[in-house]
């Protein structure tokens, strides 16, 4: 009898271009870097710079994954994340960032609410952003087309 090969399970995950995620900061240079490398792992997106805009945006367009910054003006992303469950969005899946310390109560605290799948502190990684979002959504990472001598991705280096 023959061995099922490792690689199935990858048939199972979804196109990244078919997910749309919602990216929530106010420094709107962070965004550029954050819709960068979103979309260089294969993602639509579209943003919102306060957290009025990001509720407007999350019930209009019902996104696949919210980041969403913890510290936004008026309305702030933990506000937000709790009128998402209250006007019933909150099966949209959350990843916290924040570039404000936390200590680890609060943390947990943040992470028991039932739409937040990951918490994240500034500067981030794109390579763990990237891959926590291919977990989350379980969806299929591009093709990186390494060459020989190649031993990095495009997206594994540098922070934000």
């Amino acid at each position: 009898m023959e061995e099922p090969q490792a690689s199935q399970p990858e048939e199972n995950l979804a196109d990244p271009g078919e997910k749309l995620i919602l990216l929530v900061d106010d420094d709107e240079s962070l965004l550029d870097l954050m819709e960068h490398v979103v979309r260089k792992e294969g993602f639509r997106t579209d943003r919102a710079t306060d957290g009025n805009e990001a509720l407007q945006k999350a019930r209009a367009l019902n996104p696949d994954l919210l980041i969403l910054d913890f510290m936004l003006p008026g309305l702030g992303g933990y506000e937000v994340l709790r009128e998402l469950q209250a006007s019933g969005n909150g099966n949209i899946p959350i990843i916290v960032i924040t570039g404000r310390h936390m200590d680890r109560k609060n943390i947990e605290i943040v992470r028991l609410e039932p739409n937040v799948k990951e918490f994240m502190e500034k500067p981030l990684r794109p390579a763990v952003l990237g891959s926590t979002i291919h977990n989350i959504l379980r969806t299929r990472p591009p093709d990186l087309n390494r060459g020989p001598g190649q031993s990095r991705g495009p997206m594994s280096g540098g922070i934000f």
